[in-house]
């Protein structure tokens, strides 16, 4: 496998040792890496913030820099509980039925992982993740696993227009690789990725440009839009939150490696 490629060679052999017993499948396993496919399809899940998240192959596969907006998610909604607290429950009243929708979803990992560290108990805590890749919402479905409504289209072309004005965190891993460095990508993303999920357009940005440019008549008053983005870009992704009519700012996470921007309603 080393020889193949891959950096972590003996992490990734005694995963797949200790994924099977079964000789055969062992070998077809180890051929799949050596292919160059994802260790996380070939195995079948992907680590994301503690949890095991189901990925299939073809299916974008959840980095660990994502782990940036779940965070920031739970800091928001922890914030407002504690401005101001509930009389009882885990939620003060206005967020007692908080709204949370995550867009090109992927496998949903970030709506597993606010779910999974928020702790709610069902009914308080209302999840939509969407995804135009058929492939990638069959996976979402298994990993929210009944705790929230997942939806197969375009962005908000695909979400209940009842959520329009209701929406209190909205978080989006849109693709942001600009198409001509697609090419330089490692070819576990490269090869086995869905473009879909990876072209961002000429600058990177397009599809965060239609979500943010979209957000205001979605998020509730006050709700807030995260946005994953590089360094690179994030100028250009506040840029747009600020012509947009959101009140942006930037986050980092050198731990993670991790850069997003958040944008609130006012």
């Amino acid at each position: 496998m080393r020889a193949a490629g891959s950096v972590f060679a003996e992490e990734e052999a005694a995963l797949l040792v200790s994924t099977t017993d079964d000789p055969t499948e062992l070998a077809s396993m180890v051929a799949r890496r050596m292919a160059g496919e994802p260790v996380e399809t070939v195995v079948g899940w992907a680590s994301f913030c503690g949890l095991r998240i189901v990925v299939a192959p073809g299916v974008f596969v959840p980095r660990r820099r994502t782990e940036l907006l779940v965070a920031e998610a739970l800091r928001i909604v922890r914030y407002e509980n504690h401005r101001n607290p509930p009389s009882g429950g885990a939620f003060r009243d206005g967020l007692s039925e908080l709204v949370v929708v995550e867009l090109c979803c992927g496998t949903a990992a970030v709506g597993a992982a606010i779910l999974d560290g928020m702790g709610t108990p069902a009914g308080e805590l209302e999840v939509h993740a969407v995804d135009i890749d058929p492939r990638a919402t069959a996976c979402a479905r298994a990993n929210l696993g009944g705790r929230g409504q997942v939806h197969t289209g375009d962005l908000y072309d695909a979400l209940p227009a009842d959520l329009r004005g209701r929406i209190d965190v909205l978080v989006a891993n849109a693709p942001y690789v600009p198409t001509a460095e697609i090419a330089m990508m490692p070819p576990e993303a490269r090869d086995h990725e869905p473009r879909v999920a990876l072209d961002g357009g000429t600058d990177g940005l397009d599809v965060q440009r239609r979500i943010i440019e979209g957000s205001g008549e979605w998020l509730a008053p006050g709700g807030h839009l995260l946005v994953e983005t590089s360094r690179r870009q994030a100028a250009g992704t506040l840029a747009t939150c600020e012509l947009a009519g959101l009140v942006p700012r930037l986050v980092t996470d050198e731990a993670v490696d991790g850069t997003a921007v958040v944008g609130r309603r006012p």
